[in-house]
Formats: C-alpha cells, structure tokens, sequence
C-alpha cells in the first residue's frame, strides 16, 4: 500500500436519529487529485473529520496510508489539512503566525518562507490577519497545510473565496502536488472547477456512496443521450430529413433545435444532402454538473 492512500471503509455516524454518514466506502489514490462531492448535508465534513480522528465514528474505519490519523508518528508530516478558513489571531501577521505553527510542529523556520512564497502571500506576509479577505485567508490555509510537506492534503472548500485567478493558481498548485505523487482530496462545490481540477470523483449523497471513478468515466457512464444543437432557415427541411434518418428534433428556445439519436457528422451530411443551410451545428457534451445533479437528485435536500 502506498503511504498516501487513503482508505474509508464501511464509515457510519450516527447522531441519534439523523445518520449523518451511512456505511461509506471509497479509496483515494496518491498522484491523483480527488474531488469529493455532494450536496448540502450529503455528510462530507463529517467524513472529512472522522478520516483525521476529529469525529469517533459510530461503525468502520479511515485509514491513511494503511493507520488512523490519530496512531501516525507525525501527523502533521503525513497530513495537511483545510477544513475551514484559516483563524489565526488577528493581530499577528501571517509570517509570524506560520511561525507559531512551525515550531509547535518541529518544522524549520525556512520552511514559512517557502511556504509563503508557494502560495503568493509573500508581498502581504507582514500584513496583520484582520487585514486578510477570505481568499487570502484561504491561501494562508494552504500554506499553514503545506508546512510539514505532507504527503497527503485534505482541503474541504478550499475554493471559498478566490477571485477567479486565485481559483486558477490553486488549481495549478494542487495539480503540481498531485504530479508529485501526493494524494489530494478536495471536497468542494465549484462543479465546473471540480471537473477541471479532479482526475477522479466520489460523489455521496444522503452520507451514502452514489459513484466514484475517473471524472470522464463518470461522465460517460451516466450521461444522457448525446444530442446535437442546431440553427437554421430551413427548420421544416430539416426536421424530415431527421426523422426520416431515425432521429429526433424539438425546438429549444431561441429559434435553435435539439437533435438526439444522431451524432454531429451524420446531422452535417443530412443538411447537405437535403440542401438545407445551417448557422450552427454543435454537439452538446454533457458536464459533471449535470451527472452530479441526475445522480444525487434523489438523495438532495434530505438533511
């Protein structure tokens, strides 16, 4: 076993009657970054917590590179973890706050400035917390985790915050750590960004497990029909031609159709061969955004 895996097995919490995370099994590998998915309430902090011993589990077991969190010799060299913005006092500059945590840690003093510089808050190091917006507080976050040089990083929301471009560099900076052969777990929102960021996802709803696998496997599987948008002059042309080949066609609002049991090339020879001019010819390719909400609908909104 490598010494980032990460391996939840058969996870149950219980709070009296409300059963937070429900018999949750999944493995995350290293070198890969691993998105962590799921609707409001879907019970992923809590996992998130019980993976580092924060939460007792009522039944199974998290383990980290083959032990809990809580039995590993140095922890914080193991694991670096987010999983709220970062709190440090507000009078104490960044700088001397990673300084606090480093020797508490047993880390070198050069490590602060590395890590600084790693995450871009080098030019507001001396800037007290209370100045700090909540991206940069985020950033701070990332750099208190990357302090021990851990082999594994759990970030819960890590996105929360960043403008755009920040949104941009911690995608790059997680990537890197990824190609590194650390395991990075991301718990986050941000579909979109998610299906950028992540090579694999799982995704639970209801504190139960719903898929896990590569992000385009996961797309490919559950994805609904392929369908093809189209916009032309010569809407009725088109319409037989399409049905006369086996397919279907239904307007779709702003004078543009949708084409299913037919790909993009067999549409293009149909319009040609029936005469018929087109102004757009797209093939629709479904997102994680919309497989993440087919597959979790069920299970949304519970708790």
């Amino acid at each position: 076993m490598s010494s980032g895996q990460i391996v939840v097995s058969g996870l149950t919490k219980q709070y009296r009657s409300v059963r937070a995370v429900d018999n949750l099994s999944f493995v995350v590998e290293p070198g890969r970054v691993t998105g962590f998915l799921g609707p409001n309430g879907a019970g992923k902090t809590t996992t998130l917590r019980m993976m580092l011993n924060l939460v007792t589990p009522t039944a199974g077991t998290a383990t980290i590179g083959g032990q809990r969190y809580a039995d590993a010799h140095d922890p914080l060299r193991l694991v670096g973890a987010i999983l709220e913005a970062s709190a440090a006092h507000k009078g104490r500059s960044a700088r001397n706050h990673l300084r606090c945590v480093a020797a508490a840690g047993g880390f070198p003093m050069s490590r602060v400035d590395e890590v600084l510089e790693l995450v871009g808050l080098t030019p507001a190091a001396k800037r007290k917390f209370r100045g700090y917006s909540l991206g940069m507080k985020q950033r701070l976050g990332i750099a208190q985790a990357l302090l021990g040089d851990p082999q594994v990083l759990v970030l819960d929301e890590p996105a929360n915050g960043l403008d755009p471009e920040g949104i941009r560099w911690m995608r790059g900076l997680l990537q890197g750590l990824a190609q590194q052969g650390r395991t990075v777990l991301v718990s986050s929102h941000l579909l979109s960004e998610m299906e950028i960021l992540a090579d694999d996802v799982v995704i639970i709803a209801a504190g139960k497990l719903i898929t896990q696998g590569p992000v385009e496997q996961i797309i490919g599987q559950n994805s609904a029909q392929a369908s093809v948008r189209v916009r032309t002059p010569n809407i009725q042309e088109l319409v037989a031609a399409v049905r006369e080949a086996g397919g279907a066609i239904n307007p779709n609002g702003n004078g543009s159709h949708m084409i299913t049991g037919l790909d993009a090339p067999a549409v293009g020879k149909l319009a040609l061969q029936a005469g018929v001019e087109l102004h757009e010819l797209v093939a629709e390719r479904p997102d994680l955004e919309h497989v993440f909400l087919e597959l979790t609908k069920e299970g949304a909104g519970i708790r």
